[in-house]
């Protein structure tokens, strides 16, 4: 992890707030060392870094974005009687999050998370409620342009929606190094060793905590849909975006506020060019080659998104041939629980095991198993296919996300993540709209195709971000 410049005003900061367990104790006073935590194994260091509570808090604050686009899409069927129209409110949900998510990591990364989520927070359960009047006042749905308001809504809705899991990204990240800077700032720190303090610690702290933030993103992906699902049949179609309004209203703001944000410091303005300072052009030309890199893991995460959004309409149609096609939402669900494990087992993966290389291997088993979706004559059959498939998902995304954080742009880290969350939303819209095109005329097969090309390319990107980092000199991989 690249050592932030603004690391001894995070210092001062996190002093300030004696409740935050991130500063290690000191040699003095050992009795004020945290209890230890039950998660076992590498995991017990995570609420050690950010307190006990931002675990469950950063987990059930991002439900809300997980039920937002199948909410949107189970309220405005419901009420237009239209698929059609439907699929286009949920569209416009998309499409918002995807324009609307890296403008607030930008904004985060000039003015800090705390007032950009509170902020976020009170517009989005605003627009969502917007989002139930309009479709409950709607009074035709002859032609989508009667639901115009219905989808200007969901546009704002999805731009709006706070984006907790970047955001907890970042924070891991900021925590981690300032986990490594705090401790090797005291005399007779050792910043080479193994143990607390050095790089290796700290990058298996990261490595840690982004698997359990890879699984956090599965489960409340597989659990927002079911959730929406439940409530909508059991009681009414408008419950379930009602239920995410008073989430984001109440546990978003608890998730800007943790002192966890402290870490967090934004950038500040840089002051203009003296004596000795970088050449205009040159300073320009490192940050064009600066997003470049970042652009390797943003376009991996828009394969990633396109693998989903064309697995799940090609597993509708493919269930369609052998039952409904509702119950492709329920094996979809057994490659995310396979990939939720694998993505927490990164945690354990050897130090001396490459970012660039885990990329690779995860990569290419990850397109030589899509293979196997062309095999399966059944639903079981289907099924075990779908868990062999999730095994490489996970550590893929883990592994993606941590070179995001490796060749962000110093202050941008949240941009960056935001990005690279956009790019799986913007991708879960072409895979699916590619393959209902070709489930629609050549069957689920074709559709598959796309699955596999995604898998592909993100084998392609992996070996381009071996180049990329083979020439970016760093202690990290």
């Amino acid at each position: 992890m690249n050592s932030s410049p603004q690391n001894s005003a995070a210092d001062t900061a996190l002093q300030a707030a004696p409740s935050f367990p991130a500063a290690p104790p000191s040699a003095e006073s050992p009795k004020a060392a945290p209890r230890r935590s039950r998660l076992p194994g590498r995991f017990a260091r995570l609420p050690e870094l950010a307190g006990r509570n931002f675990l469950p808090l950063g987990l059930l604050a991002r439900l809300p974005l997980a039920m937002l686009t199948v909410g949107t899409l189970t309220l405005v069927t419901a009420v237009s009687h239209s698929y059609a129209i439907g699929g286009l409110a949920a569209g416009a949900v998309g499409i918002g999050s995807a324009l609307g998510a890296p403008v607030l990591g930008s904004l985060a990364d000039r003015s800090g998370q705390r007032p950009v989520l509170l902020i976020a927070a009170a517009l989005n359960a605003a627009t969502v409620i917007a989002l139930l009047v309009a479709a409950y006042l709607t009074p035709d749905f002859n032609t989508p342009t009667d639901a115009i308001a219905i989808l200007v809504t969901a546009f704002l809705a999805g731009a709006s929606c706070p984006q907790v899991g970047p955001m907890a990204r970042v924070r891991w990240m900021a925590l981690t190094t300032l986990n490594l800077n705090t401790r090797n700032s005291k005399p007779g720190a050792g910043g080479n060793a193994a143990g607390p303090g050095s790089v290796a610690s700290s990058r298996a702290d990261l490595d840690t905590a982004l698997s359990y933030e890879g699984t956090a993103d599965e489960v409340t992906f597989v659990l927002g849909p079911a959730l929406v699902g439940i409530l909508a049949s059991l009681v009414a179609p408008w419950l379930p975006l009602a239920l995410a309004a008073v989430l984001t209203a109440t546990l978003v703001p608890a998730f800007a506020v943790h002192p966890s944000q402290l870490a967090v410091v934004p950038a500040k303005r840089k002051a203009g060019a003296g004596v000795g300072s970088v050449p205009a052009k040159q300073k320009s030309r490192g940050r064009s080659v600066a997003w470049l890199k970042v652009a390797v893991p943003v376009l991996a995460m828009v394969c990633m998104g396109t693998f989903f959004g064309a697995t799940q309409n090609a597993l509708s149609a493919f269930s369609a041939q052998f039952a409904t096609a509702e119950i492709a939402g329920l094996m979809y669900s057994v490659m995310g629980l396979s990939s939720a494990v694998a993505a927490l087992s990164v945690a354990y993966w050897p130090q001396r095991f490459r970012l660039a290389i885990r990329w690779m291997l995860a990569a290419a088993a990850m397109t030589a198993f899509s293979l196997l979706l062309f095999l399966p004559a059944g639903i079981w059959p289907m099924v075990i296919v779908l868990l062999v498939l999730g095994i490489p998902v996970g550590p893929v995304m883990v592994t993606v996300f941590s070179i995001g954080g490796v060749v962000a742009p110093a202050g941008r880290m949240a941009t960056v993540m935001t990005a690279l969350a956009s790019g799986i939303v913007a991708g879960t819209a072409l895979g699916a709209y590619l393959a209902g095109q070709l489930a629609q005329t050549q069957g689920p097969a074709a559709a598959f195709v796309v699955s596999t090309a995604a898998s592909g390319a993100l084998l392609v990107l992996g070996i381009i971000a071996g180049l990329v980092l083979r020439r970016r000199p760093s202690t990290r991989h």
